[in-house]
């Protein structure tokens, strides 16, 4: 399997904000259960849900069947090759303490979602 890697990493002050790749499908499924639903909104969108289903077929966002729906589209969009499955985690971490904040399946998303939260603390 291939190897996690740093695709950014960007330190402020005390904070810093990382972007990595990982292949490891149980580590996204716990960033993505702990998104809130700003992160979760970002990942809709970057995914571009709303504009490839007919609204009538999407779950309402506040039914659990939403998240459920939103993690197999993810799972769908992070398909490198075959069963390989590669997602990028964004990190922040200040002091000691340390919180993956984002899932997605694809750099741009992640790098976005990245600079908002540094741009947040500029």
């Amino acid at each position: 399997m291939p190897q996690q890697e740093v695709f950014l990493e960007q330190t402020i002050g005390k904070r810093t904000v990382e972007v990595l790749k990982t292949y490891d499908r149980t580590y996204a499924r716990e960033v993505f259960g702990k998104m809130d639903a700003a992160a979760q909104t970002f990942l809709w969108n970057s995914l571009g849900i709303s504009e490839n289903y007919i609204a009538t077929d999407l779950p309402a966002e506040d039914y659990a069947e939403r998240e459920d729906f939103l993690w197999e589209e993810l799972l769908e969009a992070a398909r490198e090759d075959g069963n390989l499955l590669s997602f990028f985690v964004v990190i922040e971490t200040e002091d000691s303490s340390s919180g993956s904040l984002y899932v997605s399946p694809d750099w741009p998303s992640a790098e976005a979602f990245a600079k908002r939260r540094i741009s947040g603390f500029q």
